[in-house]
């Protein structure tokens, strides 16, 4: 499969090709391989403008044309999964195996979906809880909360954009999307799907545009939520200029994982270093702090970094290839800068460190100290530091020790210690006997302190796209027919 020569961006459901201004790259080679069409800020009200006139009908859809939307998302998606799979490995230099797993994770996402569309519920509210309200009964439901704005990152162009659209259309909210610059092409082929569809017209407008171009995204009251995920500093600016909206911001960390003295090392290992560097670590689940008890740090580390030096680095479309390209060169020297940093901190280099342009080799570090950014900030890339401990609470401690707060993983066979860390850890997720880059797309997916606002997940995403509305109804007795006894 090869590129088109141009892609179209979509405009109240419509493709249109203004421009070619968008080069898109291949993050290999560095070489152009396609062109996308750029949105003005002209474009981009017009687009707002659509979805604002496509509330009501699209509120207005039943559950079960909802649900073919989405069912018909699910099939071309299918259909057309080597496509997207290819798209993918070369706008976002995803090794192929990894780009084939994110275009299984958008399938499963609509089709999670298709089914959540017919399950909005609400709930019978008895009111008479005193005297006062007797004879008075209540309910509520949900319904759309309006025109949506979506901003989504390049480490995965397909499904973090799918867990946007798909619970918007689920609930009947239209929206306009900017997908990432460097990574477009994932949404605009999602699009293109839409486009086949029978959704009202101005349901969705897929917008790439430039970041000071697309201002209105957040600042425009006529959208109703603003759905950010993207990193910590950009997310938080745009929710102090997101004014009267509801924001839900999926942001950044710095994971860690905890490995206790009981567990099984061989099974730790191999997860650990999937977790860390699959898709070169550019992943905010991806594991960055290994933390392990002192009574098996020596064998674990000595498995750890056998199995780094072994990963297969190169072209991300070669079957073989584990580690691809970071983003850009640009990432891959800030990085390179972080691990030469902790080294004259006093950090001890394991293996790797490398770089040559874009590609970073999978690295290991140990005694990375406090204060250095590979420990406090989010790396990013396929980059990890041991430490060890002796007490399990000074563990979680540990774990806590940072700004940011996503997912945790923790390898232990005792279920108290399982649950002390579900307890103690200030995270969104805690994952027990894996690493915390695991996910699966209907669970309640989201972080908190900088790591963010709100959840994905379908169902839950769904929630923060719905407003509850409520409906009081004053009940009187019913009185006989005049004349009856």
């Amino acid at each position: 499969m090869t590129l088109k020569d141009v892609y179209p961006l979509y405009l109240a459901n419509q493709a249109v090709q203004p421009n070619q201004d968008l080069e898109v790259t291949d993050k290999f080679t560095g070489e152009v391989a396609t062109r996308v069409a750029m949105a003005d800020p002209g474009t981009i009200d017009r687009a707002i403008a659509a979805a604002v006139e496509a509330a009501g009908p699209m509120a207005a859809m039943a559950a079960y044309e909802r649900q073919a939307v989405l069912a018909h998302c699910v099939s071309r998606f299918t259909e057309r999964q080597d496509e997207l799979a290819r798209a993918l490995c070369i706008e976002a230099g995803k090794p192929i195996r990894d780009s084939r797993g994110e275009v299984t994770r958008l399938i499963d996402t609509f089709r999670i979906a298709a089914e959540e569309s017919v399950r909005m519920t609400g709930e019978v509210q008895p009111l008479d809880i005193s005297a006062r309200a007797r004879g008075y009964q209540g309910m509520w439901k949900r319904v759309p909360i309006g025109p949506c704005s979506f901003i989504s990152p390049f480490n995965f162009p397909l499904n973090l954009a799918a867990h946007k659209i798909a619970p918007a259309i689920a609930v009947g909210c239209p929206f306009v999307m900017k997908p990432a610059s460097r990574t477009p092409l994932g949404a605009l082929i999602i699009g293109e799907v839409l486009a086949e569809t029978d959704l009202p017209k101005g349901a969705f407008s897929i917008l790439p545009a430039t970041r000071d171009g697309a201002d209105l995204f957040t600042t425009d009251e006529r959208l109703k939520l603003l759905s950010f995920t993207g990193s910590p500093g950009v997310g938080w600016d745009l929710k102090a200029r997101a004014g009267k909206k509801k924001v839900v911001l999926e942001l950044g960390g710095n994971a860690a994982v905890i490995v206790d003295a009981d567990a099984d090392l061989e099974d730790a290992a191999e997860r650990i270093i999937f977790g860390a560097f699959y898709q070169s670590g550019q992943s905010c689940i991806g594991v960055q702090r290994i933390i392990i008890h002192a009574d098996i740090y020596d064998a674990l580390r000595e498995r750890l970094v056998e199995k780094t030096r072994a990963l297969v680095s190169g072209d991300p479309s070669d079957e073989k290839t584990f580690i691809g390209p970071m983003i850009d060169e640009k990432a891959a020297e800030r990085l390179e800068d972080w691990i030469a940093s902790a080294r004259e901190a006093g950090g001890r280099l394991l293996c790797g460190g490398e770089r040559d342009g874009a590609m970073l080799q999978a690295t290991l570090l140990e005694d990375v100290p406090a204060g250095q950014k590979l420990r406090d900030e989010e790396a990013f890339g396929p980059v990890a530091i041991l430490s060890r401990f002796t007490n399990f609470q000074a563990a979680l401690d540990e774990v806590n020790d940072s700004r940011f707060g996503l997912q945790a993983g923790v390898f232990t066979r005792d279920l108290n210690r399982a649950l002390a860390a579900w307890d103690a850890l200030e995270v969104g997720g805690v994952v027990i006997g894996d690493v915390p880059s695991y996910r699966v797309d209907n669970m309640p997916y989201g972080g908190v302190k900088d790591s963010g606002l709100g959840r994905e997940g379908i169902r839950f995403a769904m929630e923060d796209m719905t407003e509850i509305r409520n409906l009081v109804i004053r009940r009187r007795p019913i009185k006989p027919p005049a004349g009856r006894g």
